[in-house]
């Protein structure tokens, strides 16, 4: 599996894995390439945007950290980090969530964050999990939510 920083042209790509998330969950949310471009690959807070490549050269997951601003919509404290993964169901258990988060965590140090917030949905029961594996702990539980923070130092 490789890894490397997202760019614009990887708008189709990301687009395709988080319908295939979707596909696999039943839980729609935002997945059109603009709404990826705006989140993802031109975001004004964004830090990096990191993708995952499987051995045919198919961008299989991607994880994004995005620096929190004030009156951000998770709630999040201003100059915390926030994270965002999303890996294809066909990569899962392939070790591709761990090498994108030691993507982000280096990220978030050269950054000089100090904390990474994960929101997942409360009923996401492998995104909680995985978060726990990467040393997320929960902090908040907004209804249907629960909010992970990461202390990067």
């Amino acid at each position: 599996m490789d890894m490397r920083l997202a760019s614009i042209g990887d708008a189709a790509a990301l687009r395709r894995v988080l319908r295939e998330i979707i596909e696999h969950t039943g839980r729609e949310r935002p997945s059109d390439e603009a709404f990826v471009i705006r989140q993802y690959l031109a975001n004004p807070a964004s830090i990096r945007c990191t993708v995952a490549i499987d051995a045919a050269g198919e961008v299989v997951g991607f994880q994004s950290l995005l620096r929190a601003e004030g009156g951000n919509r998770y709630d999040v404290p201003e100059g915390w980090g926030i994270i965002g993964t999303h890996i294809s169901p066909r990569a899962h258990r392939q070790g591709v969530g761990s090498a994108l988060f030691r993507s982000s965590r280096e990220a978030a140090e050269q950054a000089g964050l100090e904390t990474i917030d994960a929101c997942i949905a409360a009923g996401n029961a492998s995104g909680l999990r995985y978060y726990e594996a990467m040393g997320f702990r929960t902090y908040r539980e907004p209804v249907g939510i629960v909010q992970k923070a990461y202390v990067v130092r």
